[in-house]
Formats: C-alpha cells, sequence, structure tokens
C-alpha cells in the first residue's frame, strides 16, 4: 500500500510539515512548541511507514525562523528516523536554510549535525519563508 503526502498547515508558533513518499520533505516556519499539541504521532507514523519503502534518495529541506529547545527535540527524532534510509543503501540529503543574520539558527543546525552525526548542508537565504 503506497503512503501518502502528509501535510500540516503552519500556525504562528509552529511549522510546516510536508512530507512526499517520492521523498521530498520540507519542514519550514516557527518552531515554539510548548510541551504538547505536537503531531508526534501523526509524523511519526508517515515516516515508519515511509521507512518500508523510502525514494531512492530523500531531501529534508529545513527552514526556520525560530526553533527553541523543544521543538529541536522533536525534529533531531524526525531527522534521526529518517536518516535510517541509509540503512536500506539510499540517499539522503538535509538542507538547512538559515537568514544570513541569524546565528542562532545555524548554531542551532550545527549542533544537531555534530550531536547527533546527522549530515547537514547549510545554505543561506535572504527569507526564509520564501526559500524552499
Amino acid at each position: 500500500m503506497k503512503i501518502k503526502p502528509l501535510h500540516i498547515l503552519p500556525t504562528d508558533n509552529t511549522p510546516e510539515f510536508f512530507f512526499d513518499p517520492q521523498g521530498t520533505i520540507r519542514i519550514k516556519g516557527r518552531g515554539l512548541y510548548g510541551t504538547g499539541g505536537h503531531p508526534t504521532e501523526e509524523i511519526q507514523s508517515w515516516v515508519e511507514s515511509y521507512l518500508k519503502e523510502p525514494a531512492e534518495n530523500t531531501l529534508i529541506k529545513i527552514a526556520f525562523e525560530y526553533l527553541n529547545s523543544y521543538s529541536t527535540s522533536i525534529l533531531v527524532k524526525i531527522l534521526k528516523n529518517l536518516s535510517g534510509v541509509q540503512l536500506m543503501k539510499k540517499k539522503l540529503t538535509i538542507h538547512w536554510f538559515y537568514e544570513e543574520d541569524d546565528d542562532d539558527i545555524l548554531e542551532r543546525g550545527e549542533y544537531v549535525a555534530s550531536a547527533f552525526n546527522i549530515p547537514i548542508r547549510f545554505s543561506v537565504t535572504n527569507d526564509i519563508n520564501t526559500c524552499c
């Protein structure tokens, strides 16, 4: 059974999640989650289904305007799970976008990459809202 795309719209405090079974995943917006109200189960279920038959190439695009600690922990869980495509000899590319003057978002991405041994490509953008 083929899985369908998952699209969770953003709010003022939560990012947009777009998960396409063709291999494109986008997480973009503001990560201001508190300790509840996050669609973790829905995303986890989609990722588990995706990992049964991942695309040859999985491209994850991340673009945050703001990312708090709790949202970072959610993001890390998603990335660690999706990195399982590499165990199946599939290609994984993670592209982290940040605005030129936003050292906090860049540092958060570098922390995620080093602490969890996840390869991430970093790119400067003029506007997070229109970049990806």
